[in-house]
Parts: C-alpha cells; sequence; structure tokens
C-alpha cells in the first residue's frame, strides 16, 4: 500500500516569533518557510540595543543574510540541514483578493500586513496550508477571523504547566524507627522512599504515625539527609517549603536553583537572605530582574534620569533587603553590613540588562521575576556562569508580565521542566503566602 502523502505546508512566521527565537526559521522540519517584507522593516527596529530581543534580531538579520548569499530572497532558497524546506522573503503586502485585512480592519499597520501576505500566498499556493506562527494572541484571533489558520510558536513549550516539577513530596505510614534514625544520625538509608519518588536534590516531608521530618536526597551519599529549619541572616523559615528553599540556597554541591511560588510566599525574601549568609563564600552579590515597561511602553518615556526611570521597577528588591535589615537593629554590625555591602557595590540590585555580557565567576546571582525571561534569556545567563557562581531564579509561573509569554513558553517553566532530576540542581515550590493573612485571602479568593 502506498504511503500517503504528506500535506503540503507554509509557515508565515511574525516578527514576535523571530524576537522569542531566532533559530525558529528552523523548527518547521520539511515545511516551507515565508518571512513577509514587513517583518524585516520591523526587525530594523529592533536590531540596536543590548536587550535580549535585540540580539535575537541581529542574529536573525545575520543568518538570513549568510543563507542567502549570492541568491535573491525572492525566490524559494533552501534552509541548511537534512530533510529541511525553503524559505523566502515575501514582498508584496497588497492582495487582489476579495479580502484584504487592511480593509477588514480599516487601518494600514504591519499586523495587517502580515496578515495580507497569509492571504497572498494561500491564492497562490492553493494546493499547500499556509499557517500564520506568531506569539500574539490577538493576531492569532485576527488571522482566524479572516480563515487563515494560526498557531502560537510551540517549540521548547513546557506541556501540562500545572503539573510542573514541584521539588517536594509527602510520604506517609513510614516505620517510626527510621524517622527517628534520621534525627539521631542526620540520615538513613535511601530504601524508605519509593524508587518513582527517588530524584537527585529532592525534598520530602517524611511521617510516621507519631512524628515527622524534613529530608532530602543526597544523590553524592546516595541516602536520604535531615533538613533542619535554619535562620538565615535574620530569616527565619515558617513552613516546610522555605527550609527546603533555604537548604538549596546553601547547599554547595547545588550551583542552580530554582524557586517558584505566588506572591508572598517569600521567594525574593529567601533568595537574598540565603545569599547573604554565606556571603564570604563569593566576590559579589547581584539581585536583577527583567524590566518590563509599563503598558507596554519603552523606560524612556518615563521622566527623570535613567535612575530615576529604574526606581520603580528596582524597589521592590529594596523592599526585601530593607525587610532583612529590619531584622537588626541599626547599631547592630549585620544591619550596619548590608549598607557596606551596597556601597562598596558587593551587593548589586541592577536591572537584568545592565549584566549582559559581563563574566559571572565569584558570583552568587539571583534572578527575580525569572517567569518574564524567554527560555533563550535564561539559558544565555547560565551559560556564562564561571567558577565558583551560582545562580537562583525565583518567579511565578502564573504571573506573566510580558505580552509574548505565558505560563508554558517562559523561561523559568522551561528551566524547572527541562533541569529536573539533575545532581548541581534543584527546585523548590513555594505553596503557603507568608506576607500576611490578608495576603494570603487575596491569593485564595481573588
Amino acid at each position: 500500500m502506498a504511503k500517503a502523502k504528506k500535506e503540503k505546508k507554509i509557515f508565515v512566521m511574525d516578527t514576535s516569533v523571530i524576537l522569542f527565537d531566532h533559530n525558529a526559521v528552523n523548527s518547521f522540519q520539511e515545511h516551507d518557510v515565508a518571512i513577509p517584507i514587513t517583518v524585516l522593516e520591523e526587525l530594523d527596529n529592533f536590531k540596536k540595543g543590548n536587550d535580549i530581543k535585540n540580539f535575537e534580531a541581529r542574529e536573525f538579520i545575520r543568518f538570513l543574510d549568510d543563507l542567502s548569499g549570492a541568491n535573491n530572497l525572492q525566490d524559494w532558497i533552501q534552509l541548511p540541514g537534512k530533510n529541511k524546506g525553503k524559505l523566502k522573503v515575501v514582498m508584496n503586502t497588497k492582495t487582489r483578493s476579495a479580502v484584504d485585512a487592511e480593509v477588514v480592519f480599516a487601518e494600514r499597520k504591519a499586523d495587517h500586513k502580515i496578515l495580507n501576505v497569509a492571504i497572498i500566498l494561500q491564492n497562490e499556493i492553493p494546493d499547500a496550508k499556509v499557517i500564520l506562527v506568531t506569539k500574539d494572541i490577538n493576531l492569532r484571533l485576527k488571522a482566524k477571523s479572516l480563515n487563515i489558520p494560526a498557531e502560537d510558536f510551540n517549540t521548547g513549550k513546557v506541556q501540562n504547566v500545572d503539573n510542573l516539577y514541584n521539588g517536594a513530596a509527602i510520604i506517609e505510614n513510614l516505620p517510626a524507627e527510621a524517622i527517628n534514625q534520621i534525627y539521631e544520625n542526620g540520615f538513613c538509608d535511601v530504601g524508605i522512599i519509593p524508587a518513582d519518588l527517588l530524584t537527585e536534590n529532592h525534598y520530602y516531608i517524611l511521617k510516621s504515625v507519631k512524628n515527622s521530618v524534613l529530608a532530602y536526597y543526597n544523590s553524592i551519599e546516595k541516602r536520604i539527609e535531615h533538613v533542619e529549619k535554619k535562620m538565615v541572616y535574620g530569616v527565619k523559615p515558617r513552613n516546610a517549603e522555605q527550609a527546603f528553599a533555604i537548604h538549596a540556597i546553601l547547599n554547595p554541591n547545588v550551583k542552580l536553583v530554582t524557586i517558584q511560588g505566588v506572591a508572598g510566599t517569600g521567594k525574593t525574601l529567601l533568595a537574598l537572605a540565603g545569599t547573604l549568609e554565606q556571603r564570604k563564600l563569593y566576590k559579589q552579590i547581584y539581585l536583577a530582574r527583567p524590566i518590563v515597561p509599563l503598558s507596554n511602553k519603552d523606560i524612556g518615556y518615563l521622566p527623570g534620569d535613567i535612575k530615576s526611570k529604574l526606581n520603580p521597577y528596582m524597589e521592590p528588591l529594596f523592599d526585601n533587603l530593607k525587610f532583612i535589615q529590619n531584622q537588626f537593629n541599626e547599631t547592630d554590625q549585620d544591619y550596619q553590613r548590608i549598607t557596606e555591602m551596597l556601597n562598596k557595590e558587593k551587593l548589586v540590585i541592577t536591572p537584568l540588562a545592565y549584566i549582559r555580557g559581563r563574566s559571572l565567576s565569584n558570583i552568587c546571582f539571583i534572578v527575580d521575576e525569572a517567569q518574564n525571561l524567554t527560555p533563550h534569556e535564561v539559558k544565555t545567563i547560565i551559560s556564562r556562569a564561571g567558577e565558583n557562581t551560582k545562580i537562583i531564579f525565583t518567579g511565578d509561573v502564573y504571573q506573566i508580565d510580558t505580552p509574548y509569554l505565558d505560563s508554558e513558553s517562559n523561561g523559568l517553566s522551561f528551566l524547572i521542566d527541562r533541569l529536573k532530576n539533575n545532581k548541581i540542581y534543584a527546585h523548590v515550590t513555594l505553596e503557603k503566602g507568608e506576607r500576611s493573612e490578608l495576603a494570603n485571602l487575596a491569593n485564595e479568593l481573588l
């Protein structure tokens, strides 16, 4: 019996996909990729700057230049690699069809020109299925309203994010002797843990009928070890998950930590307090977060100098630092040490874009609001880690502030999903809000 012929597809790629991942063009297997000329015009506006989207724009432009060589980009050019499709730039954005996006939506704008390219290809190549690929949800809806199939760019997306690895498990009905052994010796044999729950640096709440203990799997020693509720720089863990997070931060064998949880669970506070506790191990401590402009406007529209523009974004980080500082009297050495570290730049609070390109050796690097990073941004940060560097990512995968990311495609979800069960990685999900009773009420009911 003859094999069924695969349906020919042409993917029309939007600017948002390229700014998300400049290698996206290589993700469509044997199918062809069309780049509207409007996309190249938009990329021209993004090529200058130090942000990750500027890097992605530049890399794609270089890729396209290398691919074209002496060829004409208006012709289909073979993409590199085995069993790959072809690529072309579509110059025409004015359709002769009865349907014209610029007429339908009564506005001449880049999105509508891109929609017109899909309509043109549908008419020119009727035996192919033309699909618009974009991270812009509204553009996908507009496409579908014009009978143009539209998809998100799904490469790298985490499936079933509601069941994302949480880093801990509760195991009940264990023998009381095993619990007592952990308290007495500090560890016990791995045999008490079911094999399917035995994961590198995984945390456990172990319970017998009479008592319970906090523990984790030390994959180097191949044993279950006791986790104590340890105070770090004046901050005491208020629940089991916070104790696990502190343990992961202080564990010298763990070089990468992720802490996930809703607002008020103490993610940033614990990361900062735990890092201050081991400040002598590192040359510097960096606390950084991505800048997500208000109402999608560039920070340049805000009044004042660059420091004034950035202060609103950095204020939550200073709030956490002030909270830690206020655990001590102003005359205490621990209080004064934080001020001294800030003055001498041993502790640096900065926008994430300001540390790109720097060497990350002998540094403890905390990245706050990591859910607003792309997987490529997260990879770029980690790949810069040098000797004696520890990186801690904190965030809430459901609280996305950027228009082209969601709970499945953001860098934090991607990181948690891909790195679980690695000997130098640990993850903890903080479930319980500890900010206040009022904040807990808001998280639960609003």
